[in-house]
């Protein structure tokens, strides 16, 4: 039985009766595409945004700056396991820290992140609110 792989390569290999792109713009558009670092790097982000516990640490800080206790009792989380969460978003650049004495506070790191945030609310929300009808 054929693994996977040799299903692809086979699949790959036959030959498509769909009209294609002609050799230049072909070349133009993979000119284009995204360089093996920065799709792993986009990867990784949407991976680190795929948790719904980061999701709601995000949706609490879109609203402004926070100490790490107040983000844990909006979120209902223990202060350690908040501090978790914010180690991993803080390595991925989506939040940034302040400290002040003993307490450290958080932000989103830039407006990049709160846009992103939004646009991938709205297309949720429109998505479910078009399902209803």
């Amino acid at each position: 039985m054929p693994d996977a792989t040799s299903k692809l390569k086979v699949a790959a290999e036959a030959p498509c009766e769909a009209p294609h792109l002609d050799g230049a713009a072909s070349a133009a558009r993979r000119q284009r595409l995204m360089t093996s670092p920065a799709v792993e790097a986009l990867a990784e982000t949407f991976r680190i945004l795929g948790d719904p516990t980061r999701v709601r640490i995000i949706d609490v800080l879109a609203s402004g700056e926070l100490c790490v206790c107040d983000i844990a009792e909006l979120v209902g989380m223990s202060e350690s396991a908040v501090s978790h969460q914010l180690r991993l978003l803080r390595g991925m650049r989506l939040v940034r820290p302040r400290r002040s004495g003993r307490q450290v506070y958080y932000t989103l790191d830039d407006q990049h992140i709160i846009a992103l945030f939004r646009q991938g609310l709205r297309h949720v929300l429109e998505e479910r609110a078009g399902t209803r009808r």
